[in-house]
């Protein structure tokens, strides 16, 4: 639902040339707050193999939809 109703608000701003500001400036800020939660200050966190990733838009391969 929250995927939808953001698609809608997307399409409806990207109309008009503010709206595309508007865009523009939620999506710098949302960058700058997900690299700052991703990564610590002082502790990188390495990954071990075989693990997932935490990004959900992660490309995990054409049939991993069906893996478990």
């Amino acid at each position: 639902m929250k995927r939808i109703l953001q698609l809608v608000v997307t399409r409806w701003l990207a109309r008009t040339p503010i709206g595309m500001v508007v865009l523009g400036l939620a999506w710098l800020f949302m960058r700058k707050r997900r690299a700052r939660r991703q990564q610590p200050a002082d502790s990188p966190v390495l990954r071990e193999p075989g693990r997932r990733s935490g990004n959900p838009y992660a490309w995990r391969g054409p049939a991993a939809g069906n893996r478990r």
